[in-house]
């Protein structure tokens, strides 16, 4: 299993601050989106980053191939709704925990 670092990119800085009701709902369905992948052992982790310059979301896909970790975000709502963007590196994991 390979290990994929995801950046989920709102669309501008304050987005957690002041997102319409569209974008809520949108981002409500990426929160079911992403609790389905995570029950299936795909996205172990994932939250948002609170950082100074503008929050944004982190998750990390367990996938064999890259593309495979792409078609994952490329299916997520907020991107398929054009909200957000990612991008996406893999990762040398060193150590993980065990379930």
């Amino acid at each position: 299993m390979n290990y994929f670092f995801i950046k989920l990119i709102p669309p501008r800085p304050t987005f957690h601050l002041d997102m319409s009701d569209r974008e809520r709902l949108i981002m409500q369905e990426h929160a079911v989106y992403l609790k389905r992948l995570q029950e299936q052992g795909i996205v172990p982790v994932y939250g948002p980053v609170l950082d100074p310059q503008g929050a944004w979301g982190l998750g990390i896909i367990a996938a064999e191939t890259e593309e495979l970790a792409r078609s994952f975000m490329d299916n997520d709502p907020t991107v398929k709704a054009h909200l957000n963007k990612y991008e996406i590196a893999p990762m040398n994991v060193i150590m993980k925990q065990n379930a």
